[in-house]
């Protein structure tokens, strides 16, 4: 009993730690691409053409499902249902990546230390506390999954890691990522030969074609967002979010947030996590040479390529957090007869983890609250019921940082968080537009209130400027 529970704290501690995060993060509210997703509540009657088998740009069935679901009672299951889904993944990711680590056979010290790190990391934060990250979540769920299964089962084997994979891809597209990684990873760790390496690659990349014609195939209306189209700045500016989101712990609110800029607080948790950092990818740095590291870190930079090649966000470290697990077990366990340091230097992480932990939560639901109050202000203001609105909306230029300081009007979802406030009562329609910040703002906007009212389209207008608003009939 005694040793079972040393071998197994690392997963002893995730449950304890399942009720705090519960209790910490349910009360984060919806805010920006959240009250646009397909995991906001969902009433759209043509469910299955128009949600479950396609939507903009993407073919999402899971997501679609969850608003399904969360639209049956949008009071009492918007968005705590989703937050208790999120964490049930993330916690199923840490169990899956214990038991990745012991197939790979690393020793008991480094599968809990690393396990420990990837449930409370601040890196999964952005992933973990948004309402709009089941996708994330579950891709990397199944994606594990894939691999165990591509390196573990001889009868079926590729059936079921193809099944896998379309599952991953179904949970968010980068899911699919894993046909390349499942081969490569296996080939570094010397379950598969050079001639397998090659043959699955193929098969790999026939099950990638596969999806696309299928995606191809689907009714559609493809809808590309600007932010999401590549070019080469972007795509270094995203390498080096990747980087540093990935590797470096710092409480990145009190860095780069200027409202909350706070250069000291900063510094103390980059200190706190510079030692295990040091520890980990500085002072052996020779060893990630080998060919199982050189693989390791190839499959990282595959998992992650779909984010890097359009857009990066602290959200998107999650997709090759299983990765960097495996590097940082690979690490540790160079320390084997030295594990002293190892367990010092992680304790002052888990310090500066749980500083930055608390941080970017308690923003996160100081965020969710401000487009709950404007919701609740725009309503009051409108004073009875109406079917339509039709939101003017003065660009701000409030610095914002990844889901956790989020610009009013974001949080406020451009007006569709007043749905979410009348249980998706009223208005029926919500319509926006953002109009440049200047001298004459309010007297465009103002200008362009009285035109969508004279159409007679709408009930009223809502003119957004920062926190306030105010209602034109």
């Amino acid at each position: 009993m005694k040793n079972n529970i040393i071998r197994y704290y690392s997963i002893l501690l995730i449950i304890v730690l399942v009720p705090l995060f519960l209790y910490y993060i349910i009360p984060i509210l919806p805010t920006h691409d959240d009250w646009a997703s397909t995991t906001r509540p969902d009433f759209n009657p043509f469910f299955i053409k128009e949600r479950f088998l396609f939507y903009g740009y993407h073919w999402r069935p899971f997501d679609a499902i969850l608003g399904y679901i969360v639209g049956r009672n949008p009071q009492h299951l918007y968005p705590i249902f989703n937050h208790c889904i999120i964490i049930l993944g993330h916690v199923l990711c840490a169990c899956l990546i214990f038991r990745l680590l012991s197939v790979l056979k690393f020793s008991k010290h480094a599968i809990n230390i690393t396990t420990i790190y990837f449930f409370i990391a601040p890196a999964t934060m952005a992933t973990v506390t948004a309402v709009d990250s089941m996708n994330q979540t579950y891709a990397l769920v199944c994606g594990i999954i894939a691999f165990q299964v591509y390196i573990q089962l001889k009868k079926g084997k590729y059936p079921a890691w193809i099944c896998m994979i379309f599952v991953a891809a179904w949970f968010k597209e980068n899911g699919l990522m894993w046909a390349l990684i499942c081969p490569i990873l296996a080939y570094g760790f010397d379950f598969i030969n050079v001639r397998t390496l090659k043959k699955d690659l193929l098969i790999g990349f026939a099950v990638m074609v596969s999806y696309a014609l299928i995606i191809f195939l689907l009714p559609k209306e493809i809808i590309i967002h600007p932010e999401y189209v590549p070019d080469i700045l972007k795509m270094i500016k995203n390498v080096v979010k990747f980087i540093f989101t990935t590797f470096i712990t710092v409480d990145y609110i009190y860095l780069l947030h200027e409202p909350n800029r706070n250069l000291l607080a900063a510094i103390f948790t980059f200190i706190l996590s510079l030692p295990l950092l040091y520890l980990l990818f500085i002072k052996n740095a020779r060893h990630f040479f080998s060919k199982k590291m050189i693989c390791t870190i190839l499959c990282l930079l595959i998992a992650v390529a779909p984010h890097v090649g359009t857009i990066f966000s602290m959200m998107h470290t999650y997709a090759g957090m299983a990765m960097l697990a495996i590097m940082i077990a690979f690490a540790i366990d160079k320390y084997k007869d030295h594990l002293k340091p190892i367990y010092v230097s992680f304790l002052l992480f888990c310090l500066s983890a749980i500083i930055i932990d608390h941080h970017l939560i308690k923003s996160s639901i100081a965020s969710g609250m401000v487009g709950k109050m404007m919701a609740i202000e725009a309503i009051q203001k409108t004073e009875k019921p109406v079917d339509s609105v039709f939101v003017v909306i003065i660009e701000d230029d409030y610095p914002k940082l990844s889901s956790f300081c989020v610009i009013p009007n974001d949080a406020f979802g451009w007006g569709l968080a007043s749905q979410y406030e009348t249980n998706y009562q009223w208005p029926k329609v919500v319509e926006d537009t953002i109009i440049e910040r200047s001298d004459e703002s309010l007297k465009q906007a103002q200008q362009i209130c009285f035109e969508a009212l004279n159409k007679k389209k709408y009930d009223c207008v809502w003119i957004v400027n920062g926190k306030d608003i105010d209602v034109v009939r």
